[in-house]
């Protein structure tokens, strides 16, 4: 297992987290040279913030134990491809690297629908690789939607909205 392969399944950890919590099953760890100094999963739901994505949380969680928002030579390893948000506090953290697991097809910011890491404006850049453990982040996220509408299903058998 490579060094990419152990911190996404740490990642993995995270999300699984989230998942329990009912909240879409992102997770997150920052790593540094001494091993993870910040993690976190999704939690908008349960804190009532719109920010508190995985990112965010690990990024948040880092800065306050090295007591700095800057967080250079540092890898952040995310279980899907980070939204805008999420990638301008990586490039405003000074994170160095990206991993991230699976891409995500309508929000993605890296590579799906946007690729805001190609644009040269930004005063710091940030090398990125996706595709570490996508398929069990992919998965984790699928089961999760299926459970989702299995249960709205139940809920309210015809789909149709009650309201």
């Amino acid at each position: 297992m490579s060094d990419d392969e152990k911190w996404m399944q740490a990642a993995l950890e995270q999300a699984l987290q989230a998942q329990a919590l009912g909240e879409v099953p992102v997770g997150a760890v920052l790593v540094g040279a001494g091993g993870v100094i910040g993690s976190g999963y999704n939690r908008p739901i349960a804190t009532s913030d719109p920010t508190a994505h995985a990112e965010i949380c690990a990024l948040r969680t880092a800065a306050q134990a090295a007591e700095n928002y800057r967080l250079p030579g540092t890898t952040l390893y995310v279980t899907l491809e980070p939204c805008a948000m999420c990638l301008g506090a990586l490039i405003h953290a000074r994170v160095e690297r990206l991993v991230f697991g699976a891409a995500e097809p309508r929000a993605g910011a890296v590579c799906s629908t946007l690729s805001l890491l190609d644009y040269g404006h930004f005063n710091h850049s940030v090398i990125w690789q996706g595709g570490v453990l996508a398929e069990q982040s992919a998965s984790l996220l699928r089961n999760f939607f299926r459970a989702k509408r299995a249960s709205s299903l139940a809920i309210n058998p015809g789909g149709v909205d009650a309201g």
